[in-house]
């Protein structure tokens, strides 16, 4: 499936190497302001052209809005985004040709296509293909913002160096000002420090990241079997790369007994709140009005300068390769961006599955800005 969603619904394509990658986004209400630096805001969030290593193509995300928004407002009709692939560089990737790279999707996509899938740049599989996902995230950032709910991430491990640090929300937002969202800052010189030997030892590093959300309101998912965490954990596991997940305090709490996991209930501004928010926002799948959280765990990058054992399919003989094209030596900051994407896609459709804004009706005035 390449389409997500009930209400907001987004359909990707395209290929790391093909003409271009876009997404075609259905579910926005009429009269949303919606502009190109809206897009391409989130784009540039994904660049990291500053480290090298993190984006050796540096691709310029040239991109056009071909529908759904007319002088600046959604007209209630799909949205189409289409970004430009201007710096794809295949000629390597034929020495490739039915050598699929260990831990990469190459092997997979032989086994379900055939010799007819994409394998340039890793096709359809390539974490450039998530770029789509970042374009139809700004949208869904927009509506959103509608109801005051921001989303934001940050990484928590690179290369095994772990943050050490306390933060709060706004230290999370904040810390994309620097060379990478780090809110600890003695944390981030070791990670750097770990992706120049990466990228010197011709090798790659995973790492983890957090995502908030907060302003979300109570209510959101359905039991049983649309549970926000459910819905959001889906989404999520479809960025390349994702390996774990926890929730709000995660596997802290399988080592707490019941009295110290538990969130005490208490009366905050004349409603129900949690004292405590180790359960990161959600209880029995639905939202309970406190901030979202949960962390997400990316595996180093397939593709490595280092020998690696695989086998020739057209020969089914035993082969070694060792790849030579560009190749990021972490994915785990543009992956980041990623995840606040399809996060913030997630929760536009339960926002409109619950109601709280209309798709079959005009925004007002006071609403669309």
């Amino acid at each position: 499936m390449n389409t997500f969603g009930r209400e907001f619904r987004v359909t990707t394509f395209g290929e790391s190497h093909g003409r271009a990658v876009g997404a075609v986004i259905d579910g926005v209400p009429a009269g949303l302001e919606l502009t190109e630096e809206d897009i391409r805001r989130e784009l540039n969030r994904r660049m990291f052209c500053h480290i090298p290593a993190l984006n050796p193509r540096c691709e310029p995300e040239d991109f056009e809005i071909l529908s759904g928004v007319k002088e600046q407002r959604t007209q209630g009709t799909p949205i189409a985004i289409v970004i430009w692939n201007r710096r794809a560089d295949s000629s390597y990737y034929n020495e490739l040709w039915m050598k699929p790279r260990p831990g990469h999707a190459d092997l997979a996509y032989y086994l379900k296509y055939g010799k007819f899938y994409d394998h340039r740049g890793g096709g359809r599989a390539s974490g450039r293909a998530t770029a789509a996902i970042v374009a139809a995230g700004a949208v869904a950032k927009k509506v959103l913002a509608l109801l005051g709910i921001e989303i934001a991430g940050h990484i928590v491990e690179l290369g095994g160096v772990e943050i050490g640090a306390g933060y709060t929300f706004e230290d999370v937002k904040r810390c994309w000002d620097k060379p990478l969202p780090v809110v600890d800052g003695a944390a981030l010189e070791r990670m750097l420090e770990r992706v120049r030997q990466a990228a010197e030892e011709g090798d790659s590093i995973g790492g983890g990241v957090e995502v908030w959300a907060a302003g979300v309101p109570p209510g959101l998912g359905e039991p049983h079997f649309g549970k926000i965490k459910g819905d959001i954990a889906a989404a999520a596991f479809s960025i390349p790369g994702v390996v774990a997940m926890e929730w709000g305090a995660g596997r802290a709490l399988a080592r707490m007994r019941g009295s110290e996991a538990n969130d005490p209930i208490v009366v905050r501004d004349g409603r129900p709140a949690l004292a405590t928010n180790k359960a990161g926002g959600v209880l029995g799948g639905i939202t309970v009005g406190e901030p979202i959280y949960f962390r997400v765990w990316f595996k180093p990058t397939p593709s490595v300068r280092k020998p690696q054992q695989t086998v020739d399919l057209s020969r089914m003989e035993p082969a070694v390769i060792q790849f030579r094209g560009r190749y990021d030596v972490t994915i785990v900051p543009k992956a980041l961006v990623a995840l606040e994407a399809i996060t913030a896609i997630t929760l536009a459709d339960h926002v409109l599955r619950a109601g709280l804004i209309r798709r079959d009706r005009p925004l007002r005035p006071a609403e669309s800005r």
